[in-house]
């Protein structure tokens, strides 16, 4: 009988290894496939400019606040900030796990039942909005002009994964600084969708370059150096 459990348990841990060996080589081969490589270029003076911005391990899509196409003023307010400034030119989104946002603002304030119920996909999303007045080009941060029409299809999918697309719930006392909120979301982080995977098929949505799948960062930011 024991040896039996011993038997079992070296098969499951020898799965384990194999899973995770085989997803991290996926992770890293399949991020540098490119979509909409051949994507049209806009002339500034027809473009909406946005940005990718990524804080090292999280991206976000970064667009301006209004705009003719879309006042992003009527959903998410400034009055829903610890500043309440509305001296801002551009709005950060960036999806993730409800759980791993609103209770792990470091590192060291991560619980193993978080970090498992987000790996798994058993738990609810958020959207963490930011207020920016300006933003700085560098390695993580890139500017991207877009058309007018695909602009319109990166609004339609960033409203898309709020819980209510017309109406965003706010989760009030909650924030990381003064300029920023956090709302109700659709879907479910895991290890196959991640917050970087939602902003790469935010860019997807709006017909510009991308990868054909990633979970990291980096996966995204390789399409633009």
């Amino acid at each position: 009988m024991l040896k039996s459990t011993f038997k079992f348990l070296g098969w499951t841990i020898l799965g384990i290894i194999t899973f995770l060996v085989l997803y991290l080589i996926s992770v890293y081969l399949i991020s540098k496939i490119t979509v909409n490589s051949d994507v049209a270029l806009v002339e500034e003076k027809d473009a909406v400019p946005i940005y990718i911005l990524s804080n090292g391990v999280h991206t976000d899509i970064v667009v301006p606040i209004v705009n003719d196409i879309k006042d992003w003023r009527q959903e998410i307010q400034f009055s829903q900030t610890k500043s309440k400034d509305s001296l801002m030119e551009y709005i950060a989104f960036g999806w993730g796990d409800k759980g791993f946002y609103l209770h792990t603002p470091e590192w060291s304030d991560l619980k193993a039942s978080t970090a498992l119920k987000a790996a798994f996909g058993v738990s609810s999303s958020a959207m963490h909005t930011t207020f920016f007045k300006q933003l700085k080009e560098g390695e993580d941060c890139k500017r991207i002009l877009v058309s007018k029409e695909n602009y319109q299809k990166l609004v339609a999918f960033i409203s898309e994964s709020f819980l209510d697309p017309n109406h965003p719930q706010w989760i009030e006392g909650y924030s990381y600084g003064k300029k920023d909120a956090f709302y109700e979301a659709k879907g479910s982080y895991s290890l196959f969708y991640t917050c970087n995977t939602w902003a790469n098929c935010a860019l997807k949505a709006a017909n510009q370059k991308a990868s054909l799948w990633t979970v990291y960062d980096k996966g995204i930011f390789c399409h633009y150096k």
